[in-house]
């Protein structure tokens, strides 16, 4: 009996150590290891490496590819994880833990010495990667036991440890970097485009979201871990993250104030009597929180709160019928899904990462041009208010004919040319953004992301053609329609470079009021068309006819002869949410699609001086 429990303990002990073995070779190009490693909690943060390796059989087995703890500055995790090389060369992997802020990570060996101290306190100078990452070396067969230390006080508490080639990860770490530096860019456009605005129009609201989008700049910019890799030394680090409640509270902070003057919240004096009590009392508990360490973990409370009357704000804007709070209520949707998803993928409840990795940067680009384009809808009040000057110069010119006439004659001149040099920076302004755009993308190969921005590439070109034509032009009330959808068509085809027959049918001239919103509707059904309605046979049909009858009423119809779809299946992509929003609260008119031999859609409003 003694000799079957000796050799069946001899027999299984090989096995439970192969277990807890990670295999690797030179063919390895990237691995999650944590699910292959074990875990040990020091609760009171006080154990070193002599004494963790002392309590080897405490370490518990894990099986999850990321752990996530929350805010937890009171205690350390420690993995544990045996690496073999079963090659006969020698082979050198870099080992990543994927998250820049976790305060300090180190990692030692199993002779209890340290290898490399990694983390937000301890980023090397000469480190040029957005997370902490450790260089693994192999010989033949060789079998090496490591325990990582993390821990952090600063932020949630996430661990995700990946194993690549040097190669490999070389190269998803440029295209990572890439992408964030494209997001950056476009944004600082963005900001530098309304500032201009602002100083043409002294408009406050376009000052104010221009701040907000510097604050989240500022914000992303550490939040990704480009701030300790290009910016800021670890002295600047540690002292800045003492204020890391302030970082949070200024781009939240600036955005009241946008929504503040934009929805103008004073027609609501209920509401902006506590918005105001936010506005007064956030300064003044961000500063007491910097300060000191009471409620460390709840600094950023107060900040949240006004980011969530915020919104209830703009509901309830939108309730009032306010119509320009119905594309800012398109942003907030956005950015409150991403702000769900990021706190999900916090809590380890789910990783949206794994499906769509850049969707926080994504939601940020959609907000700010949805913002902008809410922002843009002010010409057409400028143009409004040069209507209402025009008609108030008109009555007075039975007493002063000559003077008003040329009063009138002046102001008119001023205002068009205010009007053009305002459209003229609009179209540099987004045409930097689509150069930047069309010159990164170039560099990127995986198609997924061409694809997102080119969607983003064609969106902003339809608002710039549009300020082109009206500062090539002289009449600032309406615009060449046909030259205007022909613009669009030339730039979705050189996008997607397919074969397809578009006739255009054009018998009316487009106000200006409702250009931009045709624009972004035509080019989102034509892109449709484009990628899902011939089946990549790079040929077909597509008609495009634009009228408006006797009643004032306006009527787009675009048909294609492809494929068609499954009228029973629910779309909720963000090209469909943007059409719908568009037509239903900016054209306040109808849609109706229709599939049959192709798709075939058609879009009806009322002329508002025809009501």
């Amino acid at each position: 009996m003694n000799l079957k429990l000796i050799f069946l303990i001899l027999f299984f002990i090989p096995i439970s150590i192969s277990a807890n073995t990670i295999n690797l070779d030179e063919t390895t190009n990237s691995k999650n290891i944590l699910n292959s490693s074990q875990i040990y909690i020091d609760k009171i943060n006080s154990l070193d490496i002599h004494e963790i390796i002392k309590q080897d059989d405490k370490f518990m087995p894990n099986t999850k590819e990321k752990l996530s703890y929350g805010y937890s500055p009171s205690f350390s995790v420690w993995i544990k994880f045996t690496l073999k090389n079963t090659s006969n060369k020698t082979i050198t992997k870099v080992l990543e833990y994927n998250s820049p802020l976790t305060t300090e990570v180190i990692l030692f060996n199993s002779s209890a010495s340290i290898i490399k101290k990694d983390g937000l306190f301890n980023t090397n100078q000469d480190r040029r990667t957005v997370n902490p990452i450790f260089e693994i070396e192999l010989t033949p067969f060789q079998s090496k036991t490591y325990y990582l230390k993390a821990s952090s006080y600063i932020t949630t508490l996430i661990i995700e440890l990946n194993l690549f080639n040097t190669n490999y990860f070389s190269k998803k770490e440029t295209r990572h970097q890439v992408i964030l530096s494209l997001f950056f860019g476009a944004m600082l456009v963005l900001s530098i485009y309304n500032l201009f605005i602002f100083f043409f129009t002294k408009d406050i609201s376009y000052f104010y979201y221009s701040l907000y989008i510097i604050g989240i700049i500022i914000h992303h910019f550490m939040y990704v871990g480009f701030s300790n890799i290009y910016l800021l030394d670890q002295t600047s680090i540690k002292f800045i993250t003492n204020y890391a409640a302030l970082i949070v509270s200024f781009p939240i902070y600036s955005l009241a104030f946008y929504i503040k003057f934009f929805l103008k919240t004073n027609l609501y004096p209920s509401l902006n009597k506590i918005l105001n009590l936010f506005l007064f009392l956030i300064p003044i508990s961000v500063l007491i929180l910097s300060i000191t360490d009471i409620f460390n973990q709840y600094r950023n409370i107060f900040a949240l709160s006004l980011f969530v009357y915020l919104f209830f704000i703009t509901i309830y804007a939108t309730y009032k019928k306010s119509k320009q709070a119905y594309l800012i209520l398109i942003g907030w949707l956005i950015i409150v899904t991403a702000s769900i998803l990021m706190f999900l993928s916090g809590l380890g409840i789910f990783d949206f990462t794994k499906n769509l990795s850049y969707i926080v940067e994504i939601a940020f680009i959609t907000e700010a041009i949805i913002f902008s384009i809410a922002l843009a809808t002010k010409i057409n009040k400028l143009q409004n208010e040069k209507n209402i000057a025009n008609e108030k110069l008109i009555l007075q010119q039975k007493n002063e004919k000559m003077t008003l006439k040329i009063e009138v004659e002046k102001k008119t001149f001023e205002l068009q040319i205010l009007l053009k040099e305002l459209n003229h920076r609009v179209k540099n302004n987004m045409q930097t953004i689509v150069s930047l755009i069309r010159l990164q993308s170039r560099s990127i190969k995986e198609q997924k992301y061409k694809d997102i921005l080119i969607v983003i590439q064609n969106r902003i070109n339809t608002m710039s053609h549009l300020h082109e034509l009206l500062y090539t032009q002289d009449d600032t009330l309406h615009v060449n329609t046909q030259e205007y959808f022909n613009i669009l068509i030339n730039e979705i085809n050189h996008s997607y470079k397919y074969d397809i027959k578009i006739n255009i049918v054009v018998t009316i001239q487009l106000k200006m009021e409702y250009a931009i919103y045709c624009g972004l509707i035509l080019n989102e059904l034509i892109s449709n068309s484009y990628k899902y309605a011939f089946n990549d046979k790079k040929e077909g049909i597509i008609n495009i006819i634009f009228s408006q009858n006797i009643d004032g009423i306006y009527t787009l119809i675009v048909k294609d002869n492809g494929v068609g779809y499954d009228q029973n299946k629910k779309t909720n992509t963000m090209g469909t949410i943007l059409i719908k929003n568009l037509v239903n609260y900016q054209l306040c008119g109808h849609i109706n699609i229709k599939s049959n031999d192709g798709v075939k859609v058609i879009i009806t409003w009322r002329d508002n001086e025809e009501i």
